[in-house]
């Protein structure tokens, strides 16, 4: 018969060869994942290496991002496909005529010649974020300049979840799925980000080629299914589907990201329930909400057992997860 210290060495010898097999999936799962909604828009420009900065310098766990690329091939970090009329400036200081120019036929240069620092004082937007700090000057970024700032930072944990801005319905304004993605993860195998990005979209053809090309990267599968614009309908595939429909699948939702090979669902907040999150949970999914900004709302998501929160408010959203126990991520200060 073994001894006492045997066995519990030979437990102990299993349980870390099954935390091996899993990998660094297994520590990413047990943490909630507070994310800066495109750095952080509602504080500073939305995009932007002075936001991503803020957001280090407070501390989050990942970085939520949106990228294109230009006529000469470079990847951009923005939200919009084209310049955007109610945040873009040119030389001369005034704001460019809707509905801006596609970032697809435009080069880095150009891009880079114009300001994205201060929102439109009579826009929507404006009234969205009055707090927002505008800065005069800023330029839209490159991915490997946002990279060169988390490396300045010292922050080797931050993790980055980058979204694929392709339309199916409008593809003259971008990049066809392919060569999109054989450019954005180009990028991220150079700088030596493979093992900390997660790659999102709503357009999921660019899921499939990413899990196609770069299986070990997580993929997000982006969902909204209310509104003017929604993505997802669960009696039929849509164009933002890649051909998946969720009535093959007993009209789940997450059934359907599963079978698609999705590791993270992230739906609209409104459109989450408990049902639908433990169902996500019962196949393995993560579930990562967008983009909730009110502390009520953040402390609900919390409640009903989400994995993660995308916030334009990552200092609420700090505020909030400290009271509900959660674990907060370390700041790194940095200047952009």
């Amino acid at each position: 018969m073994p001894s006492p210290a045997a066995t519990i060495l030979t437990a102990l010898c299993i349980l870390l060869a099954g935390q091996a097999n899993t990998g660094q999936v297994m520590a990413q799962d047990s943490t909630f994942d507070l994310e800066a909604h495109r750095g952080g828009r509602a504080l500073l420009p939305e995009n932007t290496l002075p936001a991503f900065a803020n957001a280090l310098t407070m501390g989050v766990d990942t970085l939520e991002l949106d990228t294109g690329v230009t006529a000469d091939g470079e990847v951009i970090v923005s939200h919009e496909r084209g310049l955007n009329p109610d945040l873009t400036r040119d030389a001369a200081g005034n704001y460019i005529a809707p509905p801006g120019t596609p970032f697809v036929k435009l080069r880095l240069d150009e891009v880079k010649s114009y300001d994205v620092g201060q929102i439109r004082p009579d826009s929507n937007y404006a009234k969205s974020f009055p707090d927002q700090r505008a800065l005069p000057g800023t330029r839209i970024p490159t991915l490997k300049e946002l990279f060169a700032l988390v490396r300045k930072s010292g922050n080797a944990r931050v993790r980055f979840n980058i979204e694929t801005k392709i339309d199916p319905t409008r593809a003259d304004e971008t990049l066809a799925p392919e060569p999109f993605v054989a450019k954005l993860l180009e990028v991220i195998e150079a700088e030596g980000f493979s093992d900390r990005v997660m790659i999102q979209s709503f357009d999921w053809r660019t899921l499939q080629l990413v899990q196609r090309r770069a299986p070990k990267i997580p993929t997000v599968y982006l969902t909204i299914q209310r509104g003017n614009t929604p993505t997802i309908a669960l009696d039929k595939a849509t164009n933002w589907t890649a051909g998946f429909n969720p009535a093959d699948h007993g009209g789940s939702l997450p059934r359907t990201i599963k079978a698609a090979g999705g590791a993270i669902w992230s739906p609209y907040f409104g459109d989450v329930n408990p049902v639908l999150i433990t169902e996500a949970h019962a196949q393995g999914l993560r579930v990562v909400v967008w983009t909730v900004n009110k502390a009520d709302d953040m402390a609900r998501m919390i409640e009903l057992g989400v994995d993660g929160i995308i916030s334009d408010r990552p200092d609420v959203l700090r505020t909030v997860a400290g009271e509900k126990g959660i674990a907060l991520p370390a700041g790194t200060p940095v200047s952009p």
